[in-house]
């Protein structure tokens, strides 16, 4: 067990260590946001999006196109709470498959895991803060 603790202190850091060497504006707090939604992203997203955010195939979109991002960022948060029901659009491919809602995740959660997707997978450095987060959830409509 002490091993195990000591390994992932030693992964968590060279994590740390990579974003900030491999993109230098990237904020410690988007650093450390990207590193809790590491986990979280493993747990409820990686299945259908990929290891690597690239979807799979004609049935879930890829995590990677940062104009979506840009063009939808303040419906993010809703999409991963509330799920998706309609067709949606990415890198110009239609998907319709319908995403399941995230109902366990807090908004720390989403504000988490939409930090590690869009900096690791979209290229984006930005943190998707907590109360960013909560004022999207509280508009949107599920």
């Amino acid at each position: 067990m002490k091993h195990f603790a000591l390994f992932v202190i030693l992964v968590l850091v060279t994590f740390l260590a990579y974003l900030s060497s491999c993109q230098s504006n990237v904020s410690i707090q988007t650093a450390q946001y990207a590193v809790n939604g590491q986990k979280i992203y493993k747990t409820h997203c990686e299945n259908c999006h990929g290891g690597k955010g690239e979807g799979l195939g004609t049935l879930y979109p890829p995590l990677t196109d940062q104009k979506f991002f840009a063009e939808n960022r303040k419906k993010l948060a809703c999409i991963v709470r509330h799920g998706l029901q309609e067709e949606i659009e990415v890198s110009g491919q239609k998907y319709d498959q319908p995403m399941p809602a995230n109902t366990v995740l807090t908004d720390l959660d989403i504000a988490y895991v939409l930090t590690y997707i869009t900096t690791t997978f979209g290229g984006i450095d930005s943190t998707y803060t907590h109360e960013e987060v909560k004022s999207a959830l509280a508009e949107c409509r599920p």
